[in-house]
C-alpha cells in the first residue's frame, strides 16, 4: 500500500444537527480539498452502534437516515469511498486476529471503558473491545491519515500501538502507523440549552427537521432576562452564537449592532435565525428529498464504495493471514 490515505468512520445513532455538519462534516469537506489524499474513505460504523444494543428495526432506520444525511450535507462520492462497515467482512477477522496483541489491562484503561464502568454499568464485550474492532477500521484500509478528537485520540495511539506490535512481531511493516489529523472545526456550537449541541443532552437543532419542528427548536434557545431595549453582549448570546455559523455577514453587522445599541429582542433575533436556517439549509434538504426518490443513486454509491473497500481489505488480509500462519484450503 502508498500513498496518503484518510479515514473516518460515522456511528448511526438517530437524527443528525447543526453541531454534526459544522463539527464533523464540513471540516471533513475542508480536510479533503486542503491536503493531497490520494484516497479517502467513509465507513458507516454500524457495527459499533451495536454497543449500544438498539433493536434491529431502530439501528436499520438509523443506518439508512444517517447515509442519506450524509450525502445530502455534501459528501462528494466522486472523491470519497463511502461503505456500510459491515459490508466489509474483513474487519471482524482482523479485529479478531489483533485482539491477540492486545492486553486486557490496555482495554480497561480505554475512556469508554472506564466511563462506563464509573456510572455503574456493566459494559458488554463489544464496548470493551469497542478499540480493537476501531483499529480495524483503520488499519485494514491502510490509513495514513485520521481526523480526530480530544476524545479519540486515545483510541488512534492504541491503533498505533497495534500496527507497532504486529510490524515488530512479523518483522516488516504490515501496517502503516497512522496519523491524527487535527480538522479544522469552527468552534463549539451551542445547543438550545447554552451548553454543546449534542443529541445525548436533547439540545439539537435538527438538520432534516421539519419547518414545525426547526422553528420550536430554535424558539426553545436559551437567554438572559434582559429587555429588547437593552443592550446587551452578543458574544455571551446563544443565539448570536449560532447566527455567526449561519446568517449572511450583511445581515449578522445588522444584529450585532442591534444587540449592542440595544433594541433588538431574543425574539426577533430568534425569528431572524429561524429565516436564516431555512434558506442555509434549503439546498440539503432538496438533495435529501432527491436521494430519498432515488434509492438506485444511493444503492450504487455505497455498492461501489464496498467493492473498493473489499478489494483494499483483500490485499490488507492476504499478507496478515500469511504472516501470522493462518491456512485456507487452497495453501495445500
Amino acid at each position: 500500500m502508498s500513498g496518503k490515505r484518510l479515514l473516518t468512520g460515522i456511528k448511526p445513532s438517530g437524527s443528525v444537527h447543526l453541531g454534526n455538519y459544522f463539527g464533523a462534516v464540513k471540516p471533513f469537506q475542508e480536510l479533503q480539498n486542503a491536503h493531497d489524499f490520494d484516497q479517502t474513505f467513509l465507513f458507516i460504523a454500524n457495527y459499533h452502534a451495536l454497543t449500544g444494543r438498539p433493536t434491529g428495526s431502530d439501528l436499520t432506520e438509523m443506518t439508512q437516515e444517517i447515509i442519506l444525511d450524509y450525502l445530502a450535507m455534501g459528501i462528494n462520492e466522486s472523491k470519497t469511498v463511502m461503505f456500510l462497515q459491515s459490508d466489509v467482512p474483513r474487519v471482524t477477522e482482523l479485529t479478531w486476529m489483533l485482539n491477540n496483541f492486545m492486553s486486557v489491562a490496555h482495554l480497561e484503561r480505554a475512556h469508554a471503558y472506564k466511563d462506563a464502568v464509573a456510572h455503574g454499568k456493566d459494559p458488554n464485550v463489544g464496548l470493551f473491545d469497542y478499540p480493537v474492532l476501531m483499529a480495524a477500521d483503520i488499519l485494514l484500509y491502510g490509513s495514513t491519515h485520521v481526523p480526530v478528537g480530544e476524545d479519540q485520540k486515545q483510541h488512534l495511539e492504541m491503533t498505533r500501538d497495534l500496527a507497532e506490535e504486529v510490524n515488530a512481531d512479523c518483522a516488516k511493516e504490515i501496517f502503516p502507523l497512522p496519523e491524527s489529523v487535527i480538522p479544522n472545526r469552527t468552534g463549539i456550537l451551542p445547543g438550545t440549552d447554552g451548553n454543546k449541541m449534542s443529541k445525548s443532552y436533547g439540545n439539537t437543532i435538527e438538520m432534516f427537521a421539519d419547518e414545525k419542528t426547526l422553528r420550536k427548536q430554535v424558539m426553545a434557545i436559551v437567554t438572559d432576562s434582559k429587555r429588547p431595549e437593552e443592550p446587551k453582549n452578543p458574544e455571551e448570546c446563544n443565539i448570536y452564537a449560532l447566527h455567526k455559523h449561519i446568517t449572511p455577514a450583511d445581515d449578522l453587522a445588522e444584529i450585532e449592532r442591534g444587540y449592542r445599541e440595544g433594541g433588538l429582542s431574543y425574539k426577533e433575533s430568534k425569528e431572524q435565525l429561524f429565516e436564516s436556517l431555512k434558506i442555509f439549509l434549503e439546498p440539503f434538504r432538496e438533495r435529501r428529498h432527491d436521494l430519498t426518490n432515488n434509492s438506485d443513486e444511493v444503492r450504487r454509491i455505497l455498492q461501489e464504495g464496498a467493492d473498493i473497500a473489499n478489494a483494499e481489505a483483500e490485499k490488507t488480509m492476504r499478507k496478515v493471514r500469511s504472516e501470522l500462519g493462518i491456512l485456507s484450503y487452497s495453501d495445500f
